[in-house]
């Protein structure tokens, strides 16, 4: 069948049907000078929305944080739940782990990872420029990740007092040493599918990996600075008294002094994909995702999007907060009081048509409207007179003045429904049943599935 050209024709129809139209004319002056989402907001929304919550853990971190010019927000918001319950015991008015330690290690690993990665696709007869292939050399590493990735490089590797290694430029602008690393990869993966064509064994392939790491161990020291092999960290607790702990390793740190507080082997990570192809109640993982050879595999326990909610509420309501990733940038109004609601734009009004919610969510997903995109921690709720939730309060990791209020945000439960994808909390509040499905093998999805998209 031949395609039919836009003819001038339906231009010119469209084009006087567009002027007879007052509203348009209206919106068109405003929205050539003004953004047109600050235009489609809300008003009555805004005016409805407040930062009041029926229930919230008891202590709130300090400072809030943030991730700078870089995709950590999985990093922040993993060590912003980490703090809480190490703060508490501690007794300490402020607190942040070294979000620049992690970021190392994971710059290390996830390089070793990918460039294994190279090696086992080749091993598979996958050729370059076939769909795996270009969806790995694309990026070949990133700033983000996922919750398994999180538990691979502190169980590995431990955690610091953000004091004991400080950010540098490139850990809170990432651009430039990843572009230095993406090249280095790249480069290193020619190397090695060239070695695989010739012939040359595993093993002395893998020689030539362990070679191109003492470079990209280089540049990565030389971009963030390499952390000690130990360190002591000295502090004032709430009380002005002083204490002083090591010398100790990192690993030894989060073994003797943050582990008894937050155990990362009692944390599960829980999905809701609602694509018809992906069954509730099955586990899924996503093909070559993750950043440490050796490490846990990336788990998804695929659970109605209900379920999420109620894990949640019991998590906050027993002064747990909670890790999860979202769809940060639908329906969300950053800098007026930063607030996720579906009703907060109004495309309807503005344009004659809605925006994004066109789809239902297994939709957005199928034809990549939406996907995982930030993670963030959530730490209260509110309730109606029945008792059941309708908004979230949001420690978000852009600092103060970047959007919400003083750094949090708002999330209404309708938002949460079409737009939270994963959520950690702790096994005591999951079922036998759902906890089950971790020790099933799960279903393999490919590398660029939606649901392997990375929080960054």
């Amino acid at each position: 069948m031949s395609l039919k050209p836009l003819s001038k024709e339906h231009l010119h129809t469209l084009r006087h049907e567009f002027y007879q139209c007052p509203k348009n004319k209206l919106a068109q002056n405003v929205c050539v000078q003004k953004d047109p989402l600050e235009v489609a907001m809300s008003r009555p929304r805004v005016e409805q929305t407040q930062h009041v919550f029926t229930y919230k853990i008891d202590n709130e971190a300090k400072p809030v944080c943030d991730q700078k010019s870089t995709g950590r927000c999985w990093n922040f918001a993993a060590h912003n739940v980490i703090r809480l319950p190490f703060m508490k015991q501690y007794n300490l008015e402020e607190f942040e782990f070294s979000q620049a330690f992690f970021f190392y290690w994971d710059k290390i690993e996830r390089s070793y990872y990918f460039l294994n990665n190279v090696i086992e696709t080749a091993n598979r007869g996958e050729k370059v420029g076939d769909r795996l292939l270009s969806f790995m050399l694309n990026d070949p590493i990133g700033d983000g990740g996922q919750w398994d990735m999180l538990y691979n490089i502190i169980t590995k590797h431990g955690l610091m007092p953000k004091k004991c290694f400080p950010e540098s430029f490139s850990s809170e602008s990432s651009a430039r040493m990843n572009a230095i690393l993406k090249s280095k990869l790249r480069e290193y993966a020619k190397v090695l599918r060239d070695l695989h064509s010739s012939g040359v064994a595993n093993e002395d392939m893998q020689a030539k990996v362990d070679e191109q790491m003492g470079e990209i161990y280089n540049i990565v020291g030389i971009c963030l600075g390499i952390p000690p092999e130990t360190f002591t960290w000295e502090y004032n607790d709430k009380n002005k008294k002083y204490f002083s702990i090591g010398p100790v390793t990192p690993l030894e740190f989060y073994e003797k002094f943050v582990k008894p507080y937050f155990n990362l082997d009692d944390k599960v990570c829980l999905v809701t994909d609602p694509r018809p192809s992906n069954e509730y109640g099955k586990g899924y993982t996503v093909d070559l995702l993750g950043n440490v050879v050796g490490g846990r595999p990336v788990f998804y326990n695929n659970q109605p999007v209900d379920v999420l909610i109620d894990l949640v509420t019991k998590s906050l309501k027993d002064n747990e907060a909670v890790w999860f990733g979202c769809d940060v940038g639908a329906r969300f109004a950053r800098f007026q009081g930063g607030i996720q609601d579906l009703e907060i734009h109004d495309y309807k009004t503005l344009f004659n048509v809605d925006v994004q919610l066109g789809l239902n969510k297994a939709d957005r997903l199928i034809y990549g409207e939406s996907l995982m995109t930030h993670a963030m921690v959530f730490t209260g709720f509110g309730v109606d007179k029945d008792e059941k939730p309708t908004k979230f309060r949001v420690e978000n990791s852009w600092g103060e003045s970047r959007g919400g209020d003083k750094g949090y945000l708002v999330m209404t439960v309708d938002w949460f429904k079409e737009y939270t994808y994963e959520i950690v909390v702790d096994k005591k509040y999951v079922s036998d049943e759902i906890m089950s499905v971790f020790n099933t093998k799960p279903i393999v999805l490919p590398a660029w599935d939606p649901m392997g998209s990375l929080a960054h």
